[in-house]
């Protein structure tokens, strides 16, 4: 229901991992390989890349603003079953096709699993000691079984976030051959059409503001806590919940960092936190935003003016640019800085 927490069907996404895991590995098969020599690393690895998208929708859907212990719990329950569903239907193909000819010496042909080598205690959940055990008399089909990747492009196509990203802003313009059009945050423009607050002087205030909805004044705070940009965002919660789900990817992630105004001191310390949390990559790309804003011929600036001035707004151009967004800094000084 519209306004209403929902459930997360872990079994079904236990089930559908499961498929994706058994038709990648019949396509490294059928693949068509450019050179000899990566037909033969396939076949003899056997490694392949299981991503998702769609993790800030999911969050929106269940009620959890990103920054929250739920959205962090939620996460990793993912992450986990996922992992598990993986490596179950990898062993399930190796049982029948034997394991990859690389496993022998693998840390899973020595009982450790991925959050073993981080130290990490799965739940209770699924059941690890039954499949540690079929793991030790099969082996699995696949060195490899995880990697998050950027899905700008399909997560378009599909109606969903990009991976595991929040939102970068709750409305955009997206040119197409056809023309130019308006995009708004479909799970926002609900629950303010449900609230009775989706009016010109909201959409000309959200537009004003980049797609951020923390200046509007007319939405309860725990919708401007839901829908916070990924300016607004700190980073270093995307750094912990990618740290937390790491113990469940056995490739690597890509991370998406966004600062507005970055600096050697903030990268420092972003690129040490990132480090001290076993992070494989300690970022994709960093995304900052432009020194000056483009001129806002679609937005109504004498409504803008009014809002702000009945509001009691002062200052939202600095508001926009979401000051909570780095990693605190570090307590001990860089070393190569510092020499």
């Amino acid at each position: 229901e519209p306004g209403t927490a929902g459930t997360f069907n872990f079994q079904r996404l236990y089930e559908i991992s499961k498929v994706v895991t058994k038709n990648l590995n019949r396509v490294i098969d059928r693949n068509f390989y450019p050179v000899e020599e990566a037909r033969n690393s396939n076949m003899r690895h056997r490694p392949i890349g299981i991503g998702v998208q769609g993790l800030a929708d999911a969050f929106c859907l269940m009620r959890f603003s990103f920054e929250s212990d739920e959205a962090r719990q939620l996460n990793k329950d993912i992450f986990e079953t996922i992992y598990f569903a993986a490596v179950e239907a990898s062993c399930e193909v190796a049982e029948r096709d034997g394991p990859y000819q690389t496993y022998e010496g693998s840390p899973m042909s020595k009982g450790q699993m991925q959050f073993d080598l981080w130290g990490v205690t799965p739940s209770d959940r699924w059941d690890w000691a039954g499949l540690r055990a079929k793991v030790a008399q099969h082996g699995v089909r696949n060195s490899l079984l995880l990697a998050p990747m950027p899905t700008a492009s399909t997560a378009q196509i599909l109606g969903n976030n990009e991976a595991t990203e929040p939102f970068t802003s709750n409305m955009y313009n997206r040119r197409v051959l056809a023309g130019e059009f308006t995009v708004v945050n479909k799970y926002l423009l609900r629950d303010l059409v449900e609230r009775g607050l989706w009016t010109p002087e909201v959409r000309n205030q959200i537009i004003a503001d980049g797609g951020s909805v923390q200046n509007v004044a007319t939405l309860p705070q725990e919708l401007k806590d839901l829908y916070k940009t990924v300016w607004e965002v700190k980073q270093r919660k995307i750094i912990d919940m990618a740290a937390d789900r790491g113990a469940y990817i056995c490739q690597s992630q890509s991370m998406n960092l966004h600062v507005a105004e970055p600096s050697v001191r903030i990268l420092s310390s972003i690129h040490f936190y990132t480090w001290r949390s076993g992070l494989k990559t300690g970022m994709y790309y960093l995304r900052t935003r432009p020194r000056a804003d483009a001129i806002q011929f679609t937005v109504d600036q004498a409504s803008l003016q009014k809002t702000r001035a009945a509001s009691g707004e002062v200052n939202n151009d600095e508001n926009s640019r979401a000051a909570a967004n780095v990693v605190e800094e570090e307590e001990e000084p860089c070393l190569s800085c510092g020499a």
